[in-house]
Protein backbone atom coordinates (compact mmCIF):
# COMPACT_ATOMS: atom_id res chain seq x y z
CA UNK A 1 0.00 0.00 0.00
CA UNK A 2 1.34 3.42 -0.90
CA UNK A 3 1.58 4.80 2.64
CA UNK A 4 1.83 1.56 4.55
CA UNK A 5 5.25 2.21 6.08
CA UNK A 6 4.51 5.87 6.78
CA UNK A 7 1.11 5.01 8.20
CA UNK A 8 2.51 2.35 10.44
CA UNK A 9 5.30 4.60 11.66
CA UNK A 10 2.91 7.50 12.21
CA UNK A 11 0.60 5.20 14.15
CA UNK A 12 3.52 4.17 16.32
CA UNK A 13 4.43 7.80 17.02
CA UNK A 14 0.80 8.55 17.92
CA UNK A 15 0.71 5.51 20.19
CA UNK A 16 3.80 6.71 22.04
CA UNK A 17 2.20 10.15 22.41
CA UNK A 18 -1.05 8.69 23.71
CA UNK A 19 0.74 7.15 26.68
CA UNK A 20 2.91 10.17 27.28
CA UNK A 21 6.13 8.70 25.83
CA UNK A 22 8.13 10.63 23.28
CA UNK A 23 9.58 8.63 20.44
CA UNK A 24 13.39 9.03 20.39
CA UNK A 25 14.75 11.03 17.47
CA UNK A 26 16.87 8.07 16.26
CA UNK A 27 13.75 5.86 16.05
CA UNK A 28 13.03 7.17 12.54
CA UNK A 29 15.45 6.94 9.66
CA UNK A 30 15.56 9.53 6.86
CA UNK A 31 13.31 7.50 4.57
CA UNK A 32 10.68 7.11 7.28
CA UNK A 33 10.77 10.84 8.02
CA UNK A 34 10.27 11.61 4.32
CA UNK A 35 7.35 9.23 4.04
CA UNK A 36 5.71 10.59 7.18
CA UNK A 37 6.15 14.14 5.90
CA UNK A 38 4.63 13.26 2.55
CA UNK A 39 1.77 11.40 4.23
CA UNK A 40 0.95 14.29 6.55
CA UNK A 41 1.14 16.81 3.69
CA UNK A 42 -1.18 14.80 1.44
CA UNK A 43 -3.59 14.14 4.30
CA UNK A 44 -3.81 17.85 5.19
CA UNK A 45 -4.31 18.82 1.55
CA UNK A 46 -7.14 16.30 1.33
CA UNK A 47 -8.60 17.45 4.66
CA UNK A 48 -7.82 21.20 4.92
CA UNK A 49 -10.61 21.72 7.45
CA UNK A 50 -8.26 20.21 10.03
CA UNK A 51 -6.14 23.36 9.80
CA UNK A 52 -9.19 25.43 10.72
CA UNK A 53 -9.76 23.18 13.72
CA UNK A 54 -6.12 23.61 14.73
CA UNK A 55 -6.38 27.38 14.31
CA UNK A 56 -9.55 27.45 16.41
CA UNK A 57 -7.86 25.39 19.12
CA UNK A 58 -4.85 27.71 19.10
CA UNK A 59 -7.03 30.79 19.33
CA UNK A 60 -8.99 29.27 22.24
CA UNK A 61 -5.78 28.43 24.04
CA UNK A 62 -4.38 31.93 23.48
CA UNK A 63 -7.65 33.51 24.58
CA UNK A 64 -7.74 31.42 27.76
CA UNK A 65 -4.16 32.41 28.58
CA UNK A 66 -4.90 36.07 27.88
CA UNK A 67 -8.03 36.00 30.03
CA UNK A 68 -6.19 34.28 32.88
CA UNK A 69 -3.50 36.97 32.79
CA UNK A 70 -6.12 39.73 32.71
CA UNK A 71 -8.07 38.19 35.60
CA UNK A 72 -4.96 38.04 37.78
CA UNK A 73 -4.04 41.63 36.87
CA UNK A 74 -7.56 42.91 37.65
CA UNK A 75 -7.42 41.32 41.09
CA UNK A 76 -4.06 42.97 41.76
CA UNK A 77 -5.05 46.45 40.49
CA UNK A 78 -8.55 47.03 41.86
CA UNK A 79 -8.02 50.60 43.05
CA UNK A 80 -6.21 51.82 39.94
CA UNK A 81 -8.86 50.27 37.71
CA UNK A 82 -12.06 51.15 39.51
CA UNK A 83 -11.20 54.07 41.81
CA UNK A 84 -8.35 55.99 40.17
CA UNK A 85 -8.16 59.68 40.97
CA UNK A 86 -7.46 60.31 37.29
CA UNK A 87 -10.79 58.98 36.03
CA UNK A 88 -14.35 60.28 35.84
CA UNK A 89 -17.30 57.92 35.77
CA UNK A 90 -20.69 58.07 34.09
CA UNK A 91 -24.00 56.62 35.16
CA UNK A 92 -24.79 55.77 38.76
CA UNK A 93 -21.82 56.63 41.04
CA UNK A 94 -23.11 53.99 43.48
CA UNK A 95 -24.00 51.42 40.83
CA UNK A 96 -23.82 47.76 41.75
CA UNK A 97 -21.68 46.92 38.69
CA UNK A 98 -18.76 48.91 37.31
CA UNK A 99 -17.69 48.76 33.66
CA UNK A 100 -14.28 50.22 32.78
CA UNK A 101 -13.61 51.34 29.21
CA UNK A 102 -10.10 52.00 27.87
CA UNK A 103 -10.38 54.42 24.95
CA UNK A 104 -8.42 56.71 22.65
CA UNK A 105 -9.96 59.81 21.07
CA UNK A 106 -8.63 58.74 17.66
CA UNK A 107 -9.91 55.18 17.87
CA UNK A 108 -12.48 54.57 15.13
CA UNK A 109 -13.86 51.51 16.94
CA UNK A 110 -14.27 53.59 20.10
CA UNK A 111 -16.27 56.13 18.12
CA UNK A 112 -18.57 53.41 16.81
CA UNK A 113 -18.84 51.88 20.29
CA UNK A 114 -20.23 55.14 21.70
CA UNK A 115 -23.71 53.94 20.81
CA UNK A 116 -23.08 50.83 22.90
CA UNK A 117 -22.28 52.95 25.95
CA UNK A 118 -25.31 55.16 25.26
CA UNK A 119 -27.51 52.07 25.10
CA UNK A 120 -26.13 50.60 28.33
CA UNK A 121 -26.32 53.87 30.27
CA UNK A 122 -29.85 54.53 29.04
CA UNK A 123 -31.21 51.06 29.77
CA UNK A 124 -29.37 50.36 33.03
CA UNK A 125 -29.81 52.89 35.82
CA UNK A 126 -27.59 50.93 38.20
CA UNK A 127 -24.43 50.77 36.10
CA UNK A 128 -21.27 52.79 36.69
CA UNK A 129 -18.98 53.35 33.70
CA UNK A 130 -15.37 54.42 34.30
CA UNK A 131 -13.70 56.19 31.38
CA UNK A 132 -10.03 55.20 31.25
CA UNK A 133 -8.11 57.44 28.87
CA UNK A 134 -5.52 55.38 27.00
CA UNK A 135 -3.76 57.44 24.30
CA UNK A 136 -1.93 54.92 22.13
CA UNK A 137 -2.56 56.18 18.60
CA UNK A 138 0.29 58.62 18.20
CA UNK A 139 1.35 62.15 19.22
CA UNK A 140 -1.98 63.71 18.23
CA UNK A 141 -3.80 61.39 20.60
CA UNK A 142 -1.40 62.27 23.40
CA UNK A 143 -1.98 65.98 22.76
CA UNK A 144 -5.77 65.59 22.72
CA UNK A 145 -5.69 63.63 25.96
CA UNK A 146 -3.58 66.36 27.60
CA UNK A 147 -6.35 68.84 26.92
CA UNK A 148 -8.90 66.29 28.10
CA UNK A 149 -7.08 65.84 31.40
CA UNK A 150 -7.05 69.61 31.92
CA UNK A 151 -10.80 69.73 31.27
CA UNK A 152 -11.29 67.11 33.99
CA UNK A 153 -9.34 69.28 36.43
CA UNK A 154 -10.72 72.69 35.44
CA UNK A 155 -14.36 71.83 34.73
CA UNK A 156 -15.10 68.21 35.76
CA UNK A 157 -18.83 68.77 35.44
CA UNK A 158 -18.34 69.44 31.72
CA UNK A 159 -16.02 66.53 31.09
CA UNK A 160 -18.73 63.99 30.09
CA UNK A 161 -20.03 66.31 27.37
CA UNK A 162 -16.49 67.19 26.29
CA UNK A 163 -15.50 63.52 26.11
CA UNK A 164 -18.53 62.55 24.11
CA UNK A 165 -18.25 65.51 21.73
CA UNK A 166 -14.56 65.01 20.99
CA UNK A 167 -14.85 61.23 20.64
CA UNK A 168 -17.85 61.67 18.35
CA UNK A 169 -16.19 64.24 16.11
CA UNK A 170 -14.84 63.55 12.63
CA UNK A 171 -11.20 63.95 11.68
CA UNK A 172 -8.13 63.47 13.84
CA UNK A 173 -8.34 64.58 17.45
CA UNK A 174 -5.38 66.74 18.45
CA UNK A 175 -4.66 69.68 20.74
CA UNK A 176 -6.41 72.20 18.50
CA UNK A 177 -9.57 70.16 17.98
CA UNK A 178 -9.74 69.25 21.68
CA UNK A 179 -9.30 72.89 22.67
CA UNK A 180 -11.99 73.92 20.20
CA UNK A 181 -14.45 71.48 21.80
CA UNK A 182 -13.53 72.67 25.30
CA UNK A 183 -13.98 76.37 24.53
CA UNK A 184 -17.25 75.68 22.71
CA UNK A 185 -18.53 74.38 26.05
CA UNK A 186 -17.60 77.64 27.73
CA UNK A 187 -14.39 76.45 29.40
CA UNK A 188 -11.73 79.15 29.60
CA UNK A 189 -8.78 78.39 27.31
CA UNK A 190 -6.30 80.18 29.55
CA UNK A 191 -7.37 78.06 32.50
CA UNK A 192 -6.96 74.90 30.43
CA UNK A 193 -3.48 75.87 29.28
CA UNK A 194 -2.45 76.77 32.81
CA UNK A 195 -3.65 73.38 34.02
CA UNK A 196 -1.81 71.62 31.19
CA UNK A 197 1.39 73.32 32.28
CA UNK A 198 1.00 72.91 36.02
CA UNK A 199 -0.65 69.48 36.09
CA UNK A 200 0.35 67.51 32.98
CA UNK A 201 -1.30 64.17 32.43
CA UNK A 202 1.95 62.17 32.57
CA UNK A 203 1.00 60.22 35.74
CA UNK A 204 -2.42 59.39 34.28
CA UNK A 205 -0.90 58.09 31.03
CA UNK A 206 1.74 56.10 32.91
CA UNK A 207 -0.92 54.48 35.07
CA UNK A 208 -3.07 53.59 32.03
CA UNK A 209 -0.08 52.14 30.15
CA UNK A 210 0.99 50.10 33.18
CA UNK A 211 -2.52 48.73 33.67
CA UNK A 212 -2.87 47.89 29.99
CA UNK A 213 0.47 46.10 29.97
CA UNK A 214 -0.49 44.03 33.01
CA UNK A 215 -3.92 43.25 31.57
CA UNK A 216 -2.66 42.35 28.11
CA UNK A 217 -4.56 45.24 26.52
CA UNK A 218 -3.00 46.31 23.22
CA UNK A 219 -5.90 48.15 21.57
CA UNK A 220 -9.04 50.15 22.13
CA UNK A 221 -11.77 49.89 23.09
CA UNK A 222 -11.15 47.34 25.82
CA UNK A 223 -13.37 46.76 28.83
CA UNK A 224 -13.10 45.42 32.35
CA UNK A 225 -16.12 43.84 34.05
CA UNK A 226 -15.58 42.12 37.36
CA UNK A 227 -12.24 40.34 36.97
CA UNK A 228 -12.69 39.80 33.25
CA UNK A 229 -11.24 41.75 30.34
CA UNK A 230 -13.21 42.15 27.11
CA UNK A 231 -11.11 43.07 24.10
CA UNK A 232 -12.49 45.05 21.18
CA UNK A 233 -15.79 46.65 20.19
CA UNK A 234 -17.94 43.59 20.88
CA UNK A 235 -21.26 45.46 20.90
CA UNK A 236 -23.80 46.31 23.58
CA UNK A 237 -25.47 42.91 23.96
CA UNK A 238 -22.36 40.91 25.01
CA UNK A 239 -21.50 43.64 27.53
CA UNK A 240 -25.06 43.64 28.86
CA UNK A 241 -24.90 39.88 29.25
CA UNK A 242 -21.72 40.13 31.32
CA UNK A 243 -23.24 42.90 33.44
CA UNK A 244 -26.28 40.70 34.06
CA UNK A 245 -23.97 37.81 34.98
CA UNK A 246 -22.25 39.97 37.57
CA UNK A 247 -25.62 40.46 39.25
CA UNK A 248 -26.56 36.79 38.95
CA UNK A 249 -23.38 34.95 39.95
CA UNK A 250 -20.89 37.67 40.86
CA UNK A 251 -18.75 36.98 37.77
CA UNK A 252 -18.78 38.27 34.20
CA UNK A 253 -19.09 34.70 32.96
CA UNK A 254 -21.25 32.33 34.98
CA UNK A 255 -20.28 28.66 35.07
Amino acid sequence: MKFSLASATLASVMAFSAVGISAPAHALDDQQKKEIGAYIKEYLIANPEIMLEVQDALERKQSEARNAKASEAVSSNQKALFESKFDISLGNPKGDVTLVEFFDYNCGYCKRAMSDMDDILKSDKNIRVVLKEFPILGPESLAAHKVSNAVKLVAPEKYPEFQRTLLGSTGRANEDSAMEVATSLGIDEAAIRKSMEESPNTPQVQEAYSLANNLGITGTPSYIIGTEAVFGAVGADPLKEKIANMRTCGKATCS
